[in-house]
């Protein structure tokens, strides 16, 4: 179980991996302490003392946070490179990450190597991605700049890029060397992409802690109004959550790790067939959670009111529970795209569903059928 202890400024979420075990910490302000928390990871990780070295990704959007990183740590005498890639999923290709790997050929990084995600999950996945394969690994540091990223991408090493016919089909398991969540990123973040990650805290709940999920009902006004204390508790609630699942189950070996995936199977389909970018990761999984339970309850493994109860939630957190424009969309193709879900094993569509509020299941061998019902009675044909 991950341990969670907790100062006047900030809470530490340890994830026990073994030699590969790191830190979340959440805080406001906690960025500050970047030029000691790094090295002192490295130092953890490699026993070195010594100044090293750090390549920097991040995007155009959050570039005044890499400047803090970068600044930090070269007070603290590291040599440093900074990785600016296009804002944007169009980003997670082979040419941005082929770019990124002359960058670090370019400063003659070695195996200890820092690189350093700061920006939201697309940031995130790539500079995994980077380290992952730059010299077979080299050690990786997420600072995740968005709600999204605080909760879901920096947590758990699944890095990886997108493929044009699916999402993140490209990838690895890379964790982190530790994770760096300053709460004050988020006072400047658009709405929109908020919300976003409002959709996955939501998730948590739904499949893990239903007194989680009640916290969030209550306290609807709290975290559309971006209380800090709010904000601060449901992402170390999540991170926690999270890691508990990823301590059980790191390679997806077990089924386990895989509910973390609940709505994402609808999710990743409406996101490529509304083109990359049109509906944010999080729109999608709001909308995927609420087709995910739909068809839970076609299935007769949980009723109707769990389905409206979490449709509520997220409309009340300004989410959206439908594709716009769904007429746009052909069932046939959203299954062909269900169809490259990394979930699919053999052939056979595999959804995780919910039975009851806390509580979720990978199921197998769902009817083909069930899942066009769901999609027609969103108004897909």
């Amino acid at each position: 179980m991950p341990v969670v202890t907790e100062t006047d400024h900030h809470r530490v979420v340890s994830v026990s991996l073994g030699e590969r075990s790191y830190d979340i910490v959440v805080g406001n302000g906690v960025l500050a302490s970047v030029g000691t928390a790094i090295p002192d990871w490295v130092n953890r990780r490699f026993n070195r003392t010594a100044a090293g070295s750090a390549l920097i990704v991040t995007d155009s959007n959050v570039v005044r946070h890499a400047t803090v990183v970068e600044e930090r740590l070269q007070h603290a005498g590291w040599r440093t490179a900074c990785f600016e890639m296009p804002p944007g999923e169009q980003s997670k290709r082979l040419e941005i990450i082929s770019s990124a790997w002359d960058r670090l050929v370019e400063m003659q990084a070695d195996r200890q190597t820092v690189v350093i995600a700061v920006g939201g999950g697309v940031v995130g996945d790539a500079a995994g991605f980077i380290a992952a394969t730059f010299a077979r690994g080299i050690p990786f540091v997420q600072i995740p700049t968005t709600l999204l990223a605080d909760v879901d991408s920096s947590v758990g090493g699944k890095v990886g890029i997108n493929h044009p016919q699916a999402k993140n089909l490209i990838g690895a398991f890379h964790q982190p060397l530790g994770v760096l969540i300053d709460t004050r990123a988020l006072d400047t973040l658009p709405d929109r992409e908020y919300r976003s990650g409002l959709a996955e805290v939501v998730k948590y709940g739904v499949i893990l802690d239903a007194p989680f999920f009640e916290f969030l009902e209550r306290n609807v006004t709290e975290l559309n109004c971006r209380d800090p204390h709010a904000v601060a508790y449901a992402i170390s609630r999540s991170c926690e959550l999270k890691a508990r699942v990823v301590e059980e189950d790191e390679y997806e070996l077990t089924g386990l790790r895989a509910i973390l995936n609940y709505g994402h199977t609808y999710a990743h389909a409406f996101e490529a067939l509304t083109g990359y970018g049109e509906l944010l990761h999080g729109e999608a999984v709001a909308i995927g959670m609420a087709y995910a339970s739909r068809l839970s309850e076609l299935c007769g493994r949980t009723d109707a009111a769990l389905t409206k109860r979490q449709t509520a939630l997220l409309g009340a957190l300004k989410l959206p529970t439908n594709v716009p424009n769904p007429t746009a969309i052909l069932g046939k193709d959203v299954i062909h795209r269900m169809q490259l879900d990394k979930k699919t094993l053999g052939g056979q569509l595999r959804f995780v569903l919910p039975t009851r509020l806390g509580h979720v299941e990978l199921v197998k061998n769902v009817p083909t059928e069930l899942v066009w019902q769901t999609l027609h009675q969103g108004g897909i044909e």
